[in-house]
């Protein structure tokens, strides 16, 4: 949270919207600290691309208090937009020309002018690593050096808070790192992120703190480390299991504090992995069933505060 003498960048409270007789979110609060790297997690309709509209002011509340830099969303929109950037799910870019003409026209967006718009741009370009494919109309980028750019364009006007929707998504793991890197500087430049992702690790290793929507509602809010421990004991073993195994080894493994299930795969959670290893071994009468031994995470949260695995987007 913030402190007394740094107020919230964010800062939401008993925020809802409806839509016709559906209010898809709910009594929601929540803060975000300047600086810090929010992650607001969750399944598909959850809430979550909802909520961030109403941030970036695209959407009205219903009903609450919502605040971003201290000022009312829906009295001050055209002030908070000026102080904010967003790159959404889908990339916004004129296809026939070129990235760095897709930047000069986003900048001239901003009131930009010479000299300051070509200094942006070049800056800009560095720093997502375009200046290779500057030239090259949009429509001939691969998917990667669009989403650079698309994140490119969200930092013209060096906004105080980056809203970031899926930033990654569909990106190979070496632009998904490259990216992570410079969300990583911006955030120690002293840029606040809020950030959705359906990629677990993306969420663990960015963001200070991160809540999980259900259904509308803020099921759980902290730093990631502090939720893993509240929810779940330290080390799982993981394997496949037939669905009579998944019913009843759970409550048979002593060794075991907890269980989930996704599909076929089960789950079984302890302090020390190696004595349930050594019962499921003595279960599988010789087979030596694939396992895997692993410390507790973010997804394993998810999925127990929520009930569902994170796939797809919202």
């Amino acid at each position: 949270m913030a402190s007394p003498s740094q107020p919230s960048v964010v800062a939401l409270e008993g925020v809802s919207k409806r839509f016709g007789d559906r209010e898809v979110v709910r009594q929601l609060s929540f803060e975000i600290a300047p600086g810090s790297c929010f992650g607001l997690l969750g399944p598909n309709g959850a809430g979550k691309t909802t909520t961030l509209r109403m941030i970036y002011g695209v959407t009205r509340p219903s009903g609450g208090s919502l605040r971003v830099f201290g000022l009312d969303a829906t009295a001050a929109r055209r002030e908070i937009r000026s102080r904010l950037g967003v790159t959404l799910q889908d990339n916004i870019l004129i296809q026939s020309m070129s990235a760095e003409d897709n930047l000069r026209v986003f900048g001239r967006y901003h009131l930009l002018r010479e000299p300051a718009l070509n200094r942006r741009v070049e800056e800009l370009m560095d720093f997502l690593d375009l200046r290779s494919h500057a030239g090259m109309p949009v429509e001939t980028l691969s998917g990667g050096y669009q989403r650079r750019l698309s994140i490119a364009m969200s930092l013209m006007n060096r906004p105080e808070l980056l809203v970031l929707d899926e930033p990654t998504t569909g990106l190979d793991p070496a632009v998904r790192l490259a990216l992570w890197s410079r969300i990583r500087s911006l955030k120690d430049a002293g840029t606040t992120i809020l950030l959705t992702t359906h990629y677990m690790d993306e969420a663990q290793r960015l963001c200070d703190r991160v809540a999980i929507m259900s259904e509308g509602r803020v099921v759980c809010d902290d730093v990631p480390d502090a939720l893993i421990a509240r929810y779940l004991e330290r080390e799982v073993v993981e394997f496949d299991a037939e669905p009579e195994e998944a019913a009843s080894w759970p409550a048979a493994c002593v060794a075991a504090r907890d269980a989930l299930q996704a599909d076929r795969r089960l789950m079984l959670f302890a302090p020390d992995a190696a004595p349930v290893v050594e019962w499921v071994r003595a279960q599988d009468g010789g087979q030596r069933r694939p396992l895997v031994v692993r410390p507790a995470n973010l997804e394993d949260v998810f999925l127990r505060v929520s009930g569902t695995q994170l796939e797809g987007g919202e």
